[in-house]
């Protein structure tokens, strides 16, 4: 970091050659905190210019890590040797300002000027402006090769970082404000008018550049109008000496054909009469057509309300039937949803039940314990007793042993009956667990007949909406009405069931059977007739089919690959299986293999059988009448739909037994745990009864110490008991609240439950009324569909009178056609143009009926016959043609012309006014920058000159500035060009040229990069005073000069800022740079100096 000082200079920025550990972006604020010097020194604010730059960062951007600069507000020499960063520091201006990456002359992509290895990169530019520093900041995305750009930390977009940038008037594209290294020698290569155009872009107002194009625009279009004036001009008199020649001629042509055109239109006229006369014809045949149509339209209209009443009706009824069906199915789902909240009142029920059981057996046993405590204390007021009226010992060992013997009697009684009390619950819970396991399997064959009746539903969704009604409604019926078929078969193997399927026809699976005739129309009255149902319905024989033998053994037909008869492939009701033995023949039709299939010749000739069945086909077998032969025909077998889900009736049949005697086995088994649970009662109390005895008798065979000790252990038994004590109340309150909580969901189950069968009779009454609506309507349809057959008996006849008339105006009207077409061709008119105006008002003028008309024909050719002297007519009319077009040309020329001569006049003049505006501000400033770069090269002991330079003074885009410098006493002015001059030379041009436009220059910066290397020590001597001395005037811009090397003994100012640039291994840390510590230091080094 440089202070403003000439002789003192401080080495910030460094580069560290050392790699972030995080992401670039990440460590930017941080690191700019920890390595901000300049952040302690106040910044001169009131010596910078409107747009000048405070400071710049860079982060991973070409050789830095870190790095922040803060120039001065005059004149900024960076130094440093080749390689360590200084021109990446003009890169970082250059590309910080929205700068374009190719300017710089080192890469075309942005991504290139990022740190090797380094996935991202920053560069900020900090401005001054008095109304606020402006912060802008570019993130650079190598991955993506992308820019984020940001102003005072907002983001933002390119465009409106450009804005800003141009707002300050910094063009980091002009040569003559910012000279990188690599374009330095472009500069010389600049044309004159290059130049110009730069020149004013750097330093001229900012309408200057503005006018200048303006006027080389006007310059343009003046230049293109004067040509065209010109050309229209010499054309225009070439046409009208060309139109004077045909003249007469053209006359004499015009004559003759006003006489051919009234023949034409003659001639055009004749057809229009002619069809004119069938016209009137026509339209009064149409007028009484239109009474008619007119009387048709009446009878039809008065047809509409009834249509429309019939329509309405019918779309009402529709409606009405959608209605009962939605209600039928809310219904159903009503009824579903009573049933489980049954189911869950049940199971609450059985739950208090568990609930008070378990109750009662805690009850029991503190009762137990309680009587046992209270025969326990008995017992001790008897030893006490005993113990005080002690007598001499007695000969109670008889007594005893009996008491004894009894007792283990008794006791081994109890433990046989516990024995069988355990066993007993161990037989409930396993008749517990096979009835959970029966009743799992039950669940499982109703989900399987559930599927059945879902593929019922979605597909024959009437037959479905009658098997609901049936079951719903089977005490009605006499006798037995199984489900349709479809149901209630059960394929015992589901791979057979496509033999069913395709044998028995769709209409009778979905059939339901009856056994009573009567059943049946009491089904059908209600389900086809009231509900409008479309089923169907079956009577099974009176005499049973269903066991009946086949006329042939299947043993016999093994040995053809048949396995079984299609009857025993599937169970199903007596009834169906009578019907479909005496309707399909089930019980003869077998079924065969593939070996059946490889063997079908010999099975048709050998078995005669009707139908027969192979793995995959269908044969059908018939007898000719005539000539007794065997005719075949054979189907593919179609893929089972309905039948392949299996459920075993007689299995599920089975189950339901088997939970029913379960059922009573574990009645059975609970009975006998009653039993056996009094039976150890009643032992237990005979037990403690023969323990009494024993122990009055033991207590009054021993000595007074005994009964002591008798007394006790009595004592320590009843402390053991009434430790294990039981808190009734404590488990009463614990089952009164289960049970009341239980209580309060069943109140609510009970509650729903009754809303839901609220809901269900609500449902039931709504579809009944619906049904009675549906009945009106229907009543009310058939009613108008009457009245409306009887009203169109008249409208028939009108029609018929409207047709007749129809058909004479047709052809009346195709008479007219043909007349219209044939006068249309006259006139050379298309079917679909309207007669043209010329026509019509021609027309007025003629005769109006045919007699007229062909008199005047007459007379008409024969004057057009007396111009003779004008064929060939079609090269006379080509003549005319040509004449008539050079007439309208003429007077376009001349209207063109008048246009484009008062458009040029109008330019003429806008040029006047802005060459005015443009040219004399600025003569006025190549005259300023003449004379600063004279008086530079006259220091120099050389010569130079700048001028403003064209060749013509109206040709705008042609103006250019011309340098002229020499170098030599001997020499003349030579023109600045890359060739002429040597690269010192031309480098002592630039920079004084730069250095004529610092002065007047209006850009807050600029950058000269490098541009001392090929000048000689003198030059460059000169060169560096004139800088100096430029460049640190008050109120000038600020202004940055790259360099490697300097010479010595150079001259020095107290507004200069000095920037070193270093580069290596063993630079200090960015995040141990403190600039406030470094003058510390200094100034306690100068204070301790003088002591020394």
């Amino acid at each position: 970091m440089a202070t403003p000082s000439g002789k003192a200079v401080t080495p910030n920025p460094q580069v560290s050659k050392r790699s972030l550990p995080r992401d670039a972006s990440s460590e930017v604020p941080s690191k700019r905190k920890n390595s901000n010097p300049t952040s302690t020194l106040p910044r001169p604010s009131g010596l910078f210019v409107e747009g000048s730059i405070v400071r710049i960062a860079m982060e991973n951007f070409l050789t830095y890590d870190i790095c922040e600069v803060s120039p001065g507000p005059h004149l900024n020499m960076i130094i440093g040797a080749n390689g360590t960063g200084k021109s990446s520091i003009v890169c970082a201006i250059c590309l910080g300002l929205a700068g374009k990456p190719a300017f710089m002359g080192r890469a075309d992509k942005v991504g290139f000027f990022v740190k090797r290895g380094c996935s991202k990169g920053l560069v900020e530019i900090e401005l001054f402006r008095t109304s606020g520093n402006l912060v802008i900041t570019r993130e650079i995305d190598v991955i993506k090769n992308q820019s984020f750009w940001f102003i005072n930390k907002k983001p933002v977009t390119q465009k409106i970082v450009e804005e800003q940038v141009a707002a300050l008037n910094i063009q980091v594209g002009n040569l003559c404000q910012f000279l990188p290294q690599d374009k330095v020698g472009e500069f010389a290569k600049l044309s004159k008018i290059e130049l110009l155009e730069a020149t004013e872009k750097s330093i001229g107002p900012p309408e200057m550049h503005r006018y200048h194009c303006e006027l080389k625009n006007f310059r343009e279009k003046e230049k293109q109008l004067e040509t065209s004036c010109k050309e229209k001009t010499e054309y225009l008199e070439k046409m009208i000496q060309r139109n004077e020649r045909y003249k007469q001629d053209v006359e004499r042509f015009y004559e003759r054909k006003r006489h051919l055109d009234l023949i034409e239109m003659l001639e055009a006229k004749r057809p229009w009469v002619e069809y004119e006369n069938v016209r009137q014809e026509y339209e009064g045949v149409k007028l009484i057509r239109d009474r008619v149509k007119e009387e048709v339209r009446k009878l039809k209209e008065g047809q509409i309300p009834m249509t429309r009443r019939i329509e309405e009706i019918d779309r009402q009824r529709r409606t009405l039937e959608v209605r009962i069906k939605e209600k039928a199915t809310d219904i159903k789902e009503a009824s579903q949803k009573c049933k489980q909240r049954q189911d869950l009142i049940e199971r609450k029920d059985r739950h208090i039940k568990e609930l008070q059981q378990a109750l009662t057996v805690k009850q029991n046993e503190e009762h137990d314990r309680q009587r046992r405590i209270s025969n326990t204390r008995k017992m001790i007021e008897d030893l006490q007793n005993e113990l005080r009226t002690a007598e001499n010992c007695e000969n109670l060992q008889p007594q005893i042993d009996a008491i004894t013997n009894d007792l283990r009697r008794v006791q081994e009684e109890k433990a046989l009956c516990e024995g069988e009390i355990i066993d007993k619950q161990r037989e409930k819970e396993m008749l517990e667990k096979q009835k959970r396991s029966v009743s799992d399997h039950i669940v499982r064959f109703d989900n399987l007949m559930n599927q059945k009746e879902d593929k019922l539903r979605q597909r024959y969704r009437d037959t479905y909406d009658a098997v609901l009604w049936l079951r719903n409604n089977k005490d009605r019926f006499k006798q037995r009405v199984c489900e349709p078929i479809m149901l209630t078969i059960n394929m015992k193997d589901n791979k057979n069931a496509k033999y069913v399927e395709n044998h028995i026809s769709s209409n009778d699976l979905r059939a339901f059977v009856f056994e009573s005739q009567e059943d049946m129309e009491i089904f059908l009255r209600e389900v086809r007739d009231n509900k409008k149902l479309r089923v169907n319905a079956v009577i099974a024989p009176k005499i049973s089919y269903a066991d009946k033998a086949p006329s042939r053994s299947l043993n016999e037909l093994k040995q053809y690959g048949f396995f079984s008869y299609l009857r025993e492939l599937f169970d199903a009701p007596d009834p169906v299986m009578s019907y479909l033995c005496c309707q399909y023949h089930i019980h003869e039709v077998p079924v065969g293999t593939e070996r059946t299939r490889e063997r079908i010749e010999r099975v048709i000739q050998e078995t005669r059988l009707k139908q027969i069945y192979t793995a995959e086909e269908k044969y059908v077998l018939k007898t000719s009448f005539y000539s007794n032969k065997v005719i075949s025909s054979n189907t593919s077998l179609k893929v089972a739909q309905f039948l392949t889900v299996t459920v075993d009736l007689e299995q599920r049949r089975h189950l339901e037994e088997q939970l029913k005697e379960i059922n009573r086995k574990l009645e059975t088994v609970d009975s006998g745990l009653v039993a056996l649970r009094d039976t150890n009662r009643r032992l237990e109390l005979k037990d403690n009864e023969l323990r009494l005895k024993k122990k009055e008798l033991l207590e009054r065979k021993t000595k007074k110490r005994q009964l002591e000790q008798k007394i006790s252990s009595k004592l320590a038994s009843i402390r053991l008991m009434e430790q294990d004590t039981c808190n009734l109340e404590e488990e009463e309150r614990r089952a009164s609240t289960k049970i009341k909580e239980i209580n309060v969901q069943k109140a609510k189950l009970v509650t729903e439950l009754t809303g839901l069968v609220k809901i269900c009779t609500s449902l039931h009454i709504q579809k009944v009324d619906l049904i009675l609506q549906n009945t009106t309507v229907i009543s009310e349809k058939n009613k108008l569909e009457a009245d409306y057959m009887a009203s169109s008996s008249q409208l028939r006849v009108t029609e018929q009178q409207f047709i007749e008339l129809d058909d004479n105006r047709q052809r009346l009207l195709q008479k007219c056609k043909e007349l219209m077409k044939r006068a249309r061709q006259v006139c050379n008119l298309s079917a679909d143009q309207a007669v043209p105006q010329e026509f019509q008002t021609a027309f007025q003028d003629l005769p109006n009926t045919l007699d007229e008309i062909d008199a005047l024909l007459t007379e008409e050719r024969s004057r057009a016959s007396c111009f003779t002297g004008l064929s060939p007519l079609n090269c006379f009319e080509q003549v005319v043609e040509e004449y008539t077009k050079r007439e309208i040309e003429i007077q376009q020329l001349n209207e063109e012309l008048e246009g484009k001569k008062v458009e040029l006049d109008e330019y003429r003049e806008n040029i006047s006014q802005v060459k005015e505006r443009w040219l004399n501000p600025l003569k006025e400033l190549v005259e300023k920058i003449n004379e600063k770069f004279s008086n530079f090269f006259s220091s120099m002991q050389c010569a130079g000159e700048v001028d403003l330079h064209t060749e013509n003074e109206e040709d705008y885009d042609k103006y250019g500035i011309r340098i002229r410098v020499k170098f030599r006493s001997s020499t003349q002015l030579h023109e600045l060009t890359p060739h002429h001059q040597s690269g010192g030379e031309r480098s002592v041009s630039t920079m004084l040229y730069l250095m004529a436009l610092q002065e007047l220059n209006r850009c807050p910066f600029r950058v000269v990069d490098e541009i001392n290397q090929g000048m000689d020590p003198i030059n460059e001597r000169r060169v560096f005073e004139m800088v100096v001395n430029t460049a640190c005037k008050e109120n000038t811009s600020q202004y940055f000069f790259i360099t490697p090397k300097l010479l010595q003994n150079l001259p020095y100012s107290e507004k200069m800022t000095v920037l070193f640039v270093y580069n290596g291994p063993h630079m200090l840390e960015p995040n141990r740079w403190n600039l406030k510590a470094f003058q510390r230091r200094r100034r306690r080094i100068t204070f301790t100096q003088p002591s020394q």
